[in-house]
């Protein structure tokens, strides 16, 4: 299934979305896309490295660690 999503860019942005469309016979759509799908993932790592920042979990030693993951459970 697909959905569609109206976005509202900058003149210059669009402007280059496309000369660069034109150029390889690809739509602006595809290239909105493909820089969703690749910066996608590293928003989601930002996100999940910030919210741990601020809400710090259980911390194990070395020790703990080599000793098995069957000892870690909370």
């Amino acid at each position: 299934m697909t959905t569609m999503i109206a976005l509202r860019l900058p003149a210059e942005i669009d402007l280059r979305l496309e000369a660069l469309a034109k150029r390889t016979g690809r739509t602006k759509t595809f290239y909105a896309r493909e820089a969703i799908l690749r910066h996608l993932e590293d928003m989601e790592d930002t996100f999940v490295a910030l919210e741990r920042l601020e809400n710090p979990g259980r911390r194990w030693t070395m020790e703990e660690i080599e000793s098995g993951a069957d000892t870690l459970a909370d």
